[in-house]
């Protein structure tokens, strides 16, 4: 697009991520320079700098465009520098800040539970009912039994190492809602399919139980995994790793001080265990960075009331969301932008970027229908 429109094209690396980290950086007080703001702040000095390197002027018009976290970034840098940047294209970016985002499964249960991409109403009920039996089990003290199952590098004796597997279990279906048909595991129509057969072995139906001790062990053989790693004490060790060369603990900083984003399951409609709670999500802000857990709701409110929240006062700003349910059925959290009558069903999370899945001639046939 760029080479069509005669366009220059250009990136920044935002601090404390890839190779922008200074010796030492990732240590718990040099973060404080880890934020959105100052992430716009060095665009703003980027643009000064392309400009002069370039030799632009004001009648060089500036787009800025991201996804994800960099989609929320080209929004926000759209709103904090009207004079600087012209336009904005922000793809699947979450501008509201939310601390407990049990909205976020909500989506999840709406996805699975969509005949247009696979789902179904069986298999949403298959997968509740399959958690709270895995939940049962590990509070009734089969947690050996348990952890062989699910292939757990340790057996969860601990509370918050039950949690963990319970955790892992729910990121696979979270995993293929968010990127449906997109370099995961499994597309929903996949995993639907695998919880709701009850095929006979020796001929006995399997349970909901074994399909997804099933579905445990082909995530695991797909990405590699030799086993489920349920240690709560080594994540918090990963956490605290000042010289990985990921972005796990520098994406946690941020959401502890500025958005929280925590997916919770107390909500009476979520699909997985319910001791996947708030508290037990945002006690390793605490534990790892030494953030009190009752400053993370200032922090959120800060980011909204600072950039808007889900009604920013800005203008000339695309935002690009896909989706597997329909429009309305979308939380305001999720859906970013004004909400739409188009019936459509969404694809997944950045799903609009990709051109490859095989559901969307399918759903763009019924788009048009309707």
């Amino acid at each position: 697009m760029a080479e069509r429109h005669g366009a220059l094209l250009v990136a920044l690396e935002h601090r404390f991520y890839g190779k922008s980290i200074n010796p030492n950086g990732l240590e718990t007080e040099n973060l404080r320079d880890l934020s959105s703001q100052q992430a716009l702040a060095d665009l703003a000095a980027f643009h000064h700098y392309i400009s002069q390197r370039f030799s632009l002027s004001y009648k060089n018009t500036w787009i800025s465009f991201g996804g994800s976290y960099a989609g929320a970034l080209s929004a926000w840098l759209r709103g904090k520098f009207p004079h600087l940047i012209y336009g904005a294209v922000a793809s699947s970016a979450p501008v509201q800040a939310q601390l407990d985002f049990s909205s976020y499964n909500r989506v999840v249960g709406h996805s699975l539970m969509n005949e247009a991409v696979g789902g179904s109403k069986k298999c949403v009920a298959e997968v509740k009912g399959v958690f709270a039996a895995v939940e049962a089990a590990l509070l009734m003290g089969n947690e050996v039994e348990v952890g062989k199952d699910f292939g757990c590098c340790e057996t969860p004796f601990k509370p918050e190492d039950k949690a963990e597997l319970l955790q892992s279990l729910a990121d696979i279906f979270m995993g293929t809602v968010q990127y449906n048909e997109e370099g995961v595991a499994f597309s929903i129509a996949e995993l639907c399919d695998i919880m709701t057969n009850k095929s006979e072995q020796n001929g006995q139906k399997e349970e909901a139980y074994d399909r997804l001790v099933k579905l445990a062990a082909m995530y695991r053989a797909r990405e590699k995994v030799p086993c489920l790693d349920v240690s709560h004490e080594k994540l918090v060790f990963e956490l605290s790793n000042t010289t990985a060369t990921s972005s796990y603990r520098q994406w946690f900083y941020q959401t502890c001080t500025e958005f929280g984003f925590f997916q919770t399951c107390e909500d009476t409609s979520c699909l997985f265990s319910h001791m996947l709670t708030i508290q037990s999500q945002t006690e390793l802000c605490s534990r790892v960075f030494d953030i009190p857990q009752d400053h993370l709701p200032v922090h959120t409110d800060f980011t909204n009331q600072y950039y808007g929240g889900n009604r920013p006062q800005t203008s000339r700003v695309l935002y690009v969301n896909a989706m597997i349910i329909s429009v309305g059925q979308c939380p305001p959290m999720v859906l970013k932008g004004r909400r739409s009558p188009d019936p459509l069903p969404r694809l997944c999370h950045a799903a609009h970027r990709p051109p490859s899945a095989s559901v969307r001639p399918q759903l763009a046939e019924e788009g048009r229908g309707d």
